[in-house]
């Protein structure tokens, strides 16, 4: 009994560390400067495919969880986490609201790495056919 249980208690703090190791591990490869280079979506009549974006927006982010971007020209600080797959992006200036996202100031975005990109598709834009967003790191 004794030996399950030590068993057990092993597989839970290797599950643990695992998950910790793998929130570490996307916290770190997310960290610099990325551009904005294609996006994904249709234009209502047409199948969504990827486009290229010209001069597209950035965002730095660093491992103390702060980012500056130059998204908004009405904020470009704030702070970032990830849980979940879910990069949530809190923009840092008092009254800051574009109308676009569910809380003032706060975008929510799934994240996935793809290779040498990272693809953040919006939990806050209505977009009926799919779209997301393509960054390359700088």
């Amino acid at each position: 009994m004794k030996k399950i249980l030590l068993s057990l208690i092993g597989i839970i703090s290797f599950y643990s560390c695992s998950q910790n190791e793998n929130t570490e591990k996307e916290n770190l490869s997310l960290i610099g400067s990325w551009k904005l280079i294609e996006t994904y979506n249709s234009d209502g009549g047409s199948t969504p495919s990827w486009k290229s974006v010209e001069n597209g927006y950035t965002y730095s982010f660093k491992s103390d969880g702060s980012f500056t971007s130059n998204r908004f020209s009405e904020c470009t600080k704030g702070n970032y986490t990830i849980s979940d797959n879910k990069l949530t992006l809190t923009f840092d200036c008092t009254g800051f609201n574009t109308g676009i996202e569910n809380s003032p100031g706060v975008f929510i975005e799934e994240l996935i790495f793809d290779n040498s990109s990272i693809i953040l598709k919006p939990t806050y834009l209505n977009c009926i056919e799919g779209c997301s967003f393509k960054f390359q790191k700088n």
